[in-house]
């Protein structure tokens, strides 16, 4: 049942079904949630078991604002209160030291804790009602992206309503304006460690809090393990197609045999790619779909553009590789991990 996230009826009603141990289809500024009280133990596995996601990959808890950090963290670093200064509410998630007892469950069961303050009006709305309005105050709502495990994210309410069907209450917040998931920066190691790339971009987030971001890679090889976090595995992200990314020249020669094929009249896969975007279909027709040329844009539309591909029976993806450029780290990221799968 999806209900218009700008009425307040329906705000209420997402509100009571949270309180009730309930999943609500959330959105935010960056993907549609899986959302639920991120304290009850009963209600966070149902995601797990909606999604198929693994009980110890952990979940990002959403939280109304930097107030309710101290409900669920135990341990705020300075650099990590100037990140929230400057970028919450907005596309950045900081693992924190958890609070003994709170949200196990949601953290898969890590002493760390993720925590996100998002912007979208719909959010905020459900955030607020569900802490200020609730007979019990809900501090925060853990909400994974409301997909399958491992598949594309969600950025709008049908998309969740697609993978869950009529019965799961989704609030219509209209398409997200990021589009991939946020930025994470682990604040447990005692420096701002990258975890996972987003619109938040590394140079950003260094020029916010005056500290060097370090690369996760960089801190394992001081043997200071990462804790988990979601969306960090190899493979994630991923179409039923399959994707491969390939460069420029690679790319062009593959359409070169791609259309010697079509010339010849022989069965063509179905394959598109962001930039020079080429979308052809088993009647070896070849059409062409461009994204933009800017990464805010193109991060916008990715997850959309992969499931329409998929619903069109794509069997297989080219994307041209994106530039190798700070503002292109999150989309890069989401594709690679896509091809991975």
């Amino acid at each position: 049942m999806i209900l218009d996230g700008r009425d307040e009826g329906a705000i209420t009603a997402a509100a009571q079904a949270i309180a009730a141990g309930e999943l609500v289809g959330l959105p935010t500024e960056t993907v549609y949630g899986l959302a639920a009280d991120a304290d009850n133990a009963s209600a966070i596995a149902k995601i797990f078991a909606a999604k198929g996601r693994p009980a110890d990959h952990p979940l990002i808890v959403h939280v109304r604002d930097a107030s309710s950090v101290a409900h669920f963290a135990s341990d705020l670093p300075d650099f990590a209160s100037a990140l929230i200064k400057a970028f919450w509410p907005g596309p950045l998630t900081l693992i924190l030291q958890r609070q003994p007892g709170m949200a196990a469950v949601a953290a898969g069961g890590q002493n760390s804790i993720g925590l996100r303050c998002p912007a979208h009006p719909v959010a905020q709305a459900l955030l607020q009602a569900c802490q200020v309005g609730a007979v019990k105050p809900v501090w925060g709502i853990a909400a994974p992206s409301a997909n399958m495990f491992g598949r594309v994210s969600p950025t709008t309410a049908q998309h969740v309503q697609d993978e869950f069907g009529a019965e799961l209450l989704v609030l219509d917040g209209g398409a997200c304006s990021v589009g991939i998931e946020s930025t994470i920066i682990d604040c447990t190691r005692g420096a701002p460690v990258l975890l996972r790339p987003g619109a938040i971009t590394r140079e950003q987030v260094q020029a916010a809090c005056g500290v060097q971001v370090l690369s996760n890679e960089a801190m394992q090889a001081l043997d200071r393990a990462a804790p988990r976090a979601s969306g960090t595995l190899e493979s994630h992200y991923a179409p039923k197609a399959k994707v491969r990314l390939m460069d420029a020249k690679a790319l062009q020669t593959a359409l070169d045999l791609l259309a010697r094929g079509v010339d010849g009249k022989a069965s063509a896969p179905v394959i598109a790619t962001y930039s020079r975007a080429i979308l052809t279909t088993p009647s070896t027709t070849v059409l062409r779909k461009r994204m933009p040329d800017d990464a805010a844009a193109t991060a916008q539309q990715l997850f959309a553009v992969l499931r329409a591909f998929d619903a069109q029976g794509v069997k297989l993806i080219w994307v041209e590789s994106p530039p190798d450029e700070p503002a292109w780290d999150g989309v890069r990221d989401r594709l690679q991990r896509a091809a991975a799968g």
